[in-house]
């Protein structure tokens, strides 16, 4: 299962929206990467019922060596239903170099209405305006009467692969990566707003793990999907082996540059278990704790924002001006603090494992990490089990 030098070829003016279908992408458990906790049937944000996701995928090779590798992921917390019925939600920024759109009537309401995007840093406003087209194009006003729309968008930095300031994701883009969302399972690596990010110095992008818990005599499950696009080589961390400091080979700053870590990450956290919004706030919180696994310390330009999210019911049948509030008890919520902490773990590498070598703006060029030396590394340090690993599509 190593990794070839094979680069993205060239497509001279040809602009593609990728659809990713067939063969699915490896991940971190079939190479045997050992992870606490226990998934659910797909390890997947979308292991929450009713939580969709899809991506719109740009790839495109322009004239003096430019190149566009970006996109858009979209997850809609109900699905079909989440114009019908927000969600409660809450917010936590580890490290504020970033943009997440909404963030202040989230803080303020604690609730969460409509799709989560995730772009690059400079389509931001494209998203949003795409948000808001697709919302007015949609049937059915608010109760109010508007086609009311405050869209959260958020992004980390694609710059190093991705001509990011030719502005190359639009509206119709966002609105195709709505469109294209659907449960089941998600299409990781180099996909989506993930198209052309990096972690850890190697090819990074989207990722995402589940944890099923009980709590209060009931099982719940806990989603993550991450935008990872952080971190310097040294400190990659998997399954407590330092990966990083082995695998030098294909670094993408020199010596020479700043030792700060100065990407950034978008942790989408969801759950099917009642929590208030101030308990979503402490749930976002911990997605920090699994960052730190893999090695991320938050660097002064790292933006690291974690938005968590409940689909349990709410609203008062027939009646949409009262609300029937549950929430597990704060001690009844540990079980899901460490569900979140090993999903966010595993969902970072997740995108490292089905990312793919990628070539981009510039010739610039970024490696995957190369499952061979991974497996070497684990076995090296007793951590990868005396088993084979799972079969490519193994789920």
């Amino acid at each position: 299962m190593r990794r070839s030098a094979r680069f993205l070829p060239l497509l001279p003016l040809l602009a593609l929206a990728v659809t990713l279908a067939g063969e699915a992408a490896p991940r971190a458990r079939a190479l045997g990467v050992p992870f606490g906790g226990e998934p659910g049937p797909l390890n997947a944000i979308t292991d929450v019922a009713g939580v969709a996701v899809g991506h719109e995928t740009i790839i495109r090779d322009l004239d003096d060596g430019r190149a566009v590798r970006t996109g858009v992921t979209a997850i809609l917390p109900r699905g079909a239903d989440t114009l019908a019925q927000p969600v409660l939600a809450g917010l936590f920024s580890l490290n504020g170099n970033g943009e997440l759109t909404g963030s202040h009537w989230i803080r303020e309401a604690g609730v969460l209405s409509g799709p989560v995007l995730l772009t690059n840093t400079h389509s931001v406003g494209a998203v949003h305006d795409g948000a808001i087209r697709w919302r007015v194009a949609q049937p059915g006003a608010d109760p109010d009467g508007y086609w009311w729309s405050l869209p959260v968008v958020a992004e980390t930095w694609d710059g190093y692969l991705n001509d990011i300031n030719g502005l190359h994701v639009t509206a119709a883009h966002a609105a195709s990566a709505i469109e294209a969302a659907a449960p089941g399972p998600v299409a990781e690596g180099n996909v989506g707003g993930g198209t052309g990010m990096i972690c850890h110095e190697f090819k990074g992008g989207i990722g995402t793990a589940s944890r099923v818990v009980s709590a209060a005599g009931r099982a719940y499950t806990v989603g993550v999907l991450v935008q990872a696009n952080y971190g310097r080589r040294d400190t990659l961390t998997i399954a407590g082996v330092p990966v990083g400091r082995h695998l030098r080979e294909g670094q993408v700053y020199s010596e020479a540059a700043p030792l700060e870590e100065t990407g950034s990450i978008i942790v989408t956290i969801a759950t099917d278990a009642p929590l208030l919004p101030r308990h979503l706030e402490r749930l976002a919180r911990r997605a920090a704790l699994g960052l730190a696994r893999v090695g991320s310390y938050a660097g002064n330009g790292s933006g690291d924002i974690m938005l968590a999210f409940s689909t349990a019911a709410y609203a008062a049948p027939g009646d949409p001006e009262r609300w029937q509030l549950q929430s597990l008890a704060p001690a009844a919520q540990t079980p899901l603090f460490l569900a979140t902490v090993q999903a966010t773990e595993e969902a970072i590498v997740n995108a490292l494992v089905a990312a793919e070598d990628m070539q981009g703006n510039g010739g610039h060029r970024v490696q995957a990490l190369d499952h061979d030396a991974l497996r070497a590394l684990l076995r090296r340090y007793n951590r990868l089990p005396d088993v084979p690993p799972a079969r490519k599509d193994a789920p």
